[in-house]
């Protein structure tokens, strides 16, 4: 924003607000979602994407190879986040379907499934209200580089695609033991992770094709695959070391797939500072405002310059100072809202430090909409803080403080450097 050649006033609540309710990346989905379909009537089509409200639900893609634990991680998820599930088998269950059907028949001609009909199965399954609503995980797919962009052609955008990755050597080995349950799908195996119910036990199958030559089949396959897939996805990817317990691969892949992806929104920083005296807060804040450009706000300091300005709020405050008495919150606030309501810490955003100080003055500068989006704690063992606070020096001719324990703050680093 330019303000000498259009002075923008802007208040500091409507950046708040368009951070908090996320309006830019809402603004943004939606005109995805117009290029993508390209509706004759935009205004129908956003309010029915608008009343979908499943920008945020799970949108997954798992891919791996054969025996790295995929279908189990896939199914893992989707009983954490109640999610759906899709793979091959299921996409093609439906009994009424016609699409369906037509892709069993070709499956069982063909021993394989044809790309164009793979792409409209998923199509059909993601316009289903429960994949609308609880959003969808894909198992295994897409297999192919060519399965990969037709499924980017059609607007099925995944928000986090995991890869597993693990040595063909384990893998070969893992996939000799694996056993499934045909009645509820779970798969087995004979060393890691075999059931303690002879129930289970006695109605485990072994599945086709297995054997040591053909997994080394499918893993020559799947190598060739991969390298062509993963570059479609190169910002929402995550590769997760299979060679590890299931339970450590689950939990890197849910604390991946709950993260949100870094925003391309604008962002004004407003930044907090906490610790105790001699943390380094001072230092810290004046480092960040260097390289970042943002304005150093110090409560402190603040109220001292009210005073020897002899502003207003310089009156109210003299008595207090004189007294060495502590300075009302409600004083405190109105000189501190006068500075981050100015036009520099709006554009540039700011950096405070020396405020709040207890529960009641972080409440009162939430509710006058001086919300902080990264709020830092710097700890320090006790007995460093006593060290520095015992070696910190004031200048008495310049009333700058000096801290002889570490290095010197920026502005005595650029002094130095210019003599």
């Amino acid at each position: 924003m330019d303000a000498t050649t259009a002075p923008h006033h802007i208040p500091p609540e409507m950046p708040q607000y368009g951070e908090e309710r996320h309006v830019f990346e809402l603004m943004q989905n939606m005109l995805e979602q117009l290029l993508i379909y390209q509706p004759k009537d935009p205004i129908p089509f956003m309010i029915t994407h608008l009343q979908q409200d499943n920008d945020n639900v799970p949108k997954i893609v798992i891919l791996g190879p054969p025996a790295s634990g995929k279908t189990t991680i896939a199914m893992w998820l989707c009983k954490h986040l109640s999610s759906n599930l899709l793979t091959m088998d299921n996409l093609m269950a439906p009994k009424f379907s016609s699409l369906a059907a037509v892709a069993r028949e070709h499956y069982q001609k063909m021993k394989k499934m044809s790309n164009t009909l793979l792409v409209r199965l998923i199509q059909e399954r993601l316009r289903e209200e429960d994949c609308i609503r609880r959003g969808w995980i894909l198992d295994g797919i897409p297999a192919t580089r060519e399965q990969a962009l037709m499924i980017q052609t059609i607007g099925i955008t995944p928000r986090h695609v995991i890869a597993l990755s693990a040595p063909d050597t384990v893998l070969i080995e893992r996939n000799l033991g694996k056993r499934i349950d045909p009645q509820t799908g779970e798969i087995y195996h004979t060393t890691f992770d075999w059931p303690p119910e002879s129930e289970i036990q006695n109605r485990l199958v072994v599945p086709g094709g297995i054997s040591e030559l053909e997994t080394a089949q499918k893993l020559l396959e799947y190598h060739r695959n991969i390298i062509r897939i993963l570059p479609a996805y190169p910002k929402i990817l995550k590769v997760i070391n299979a060679d590890q317990p299931c339970v450590d691969v689950f939990y890197q892949a849910l604390t991946y797939v709950q993260t949100n992806h870094r925003s391309n929104a604008p962002f004004t920083p407003r930044v907090l500072l906490f610790g105790p005296m001699g943390s380094g807060k001072s230092l810290q804040a004046a480092l960040l405002a260097q390289k970042y450009g943002l304005v150093n706000v110090h409560c402190g300091q603040l109220l001292k310059e009210a005073v020897a300005g002899e502003s207003k709020f310089g009156e109210l405050i003299q008595p207090y100072f004189q007294k060495e008495m502590a300075v009302p919150d409600t004083i405190i606030m109105k000189v501190l809202s006068q500075r981050l309501s100015q036009q520099d810490c709006i554009e540039r955003g700011w950096v405070l430090h020396g405020f709040p100080k207890d529960l009641d003055q972080a409440q009162m500068l939430n509710s006058l909409g001086y919300q902080p989006n990264r709020v830092f704690f710097l700890n320090v063992p006790f007995d460093s803080v006593i060290e520095r606070l015992t070696l910190r020096r004031l200048d008495p001719v310049t009333g700058e403080r000096k801290d002889i324990w570490g290095p010197p703050g920026p502005s005595t680093a650029q002094k130095s450097n210019r003599d």
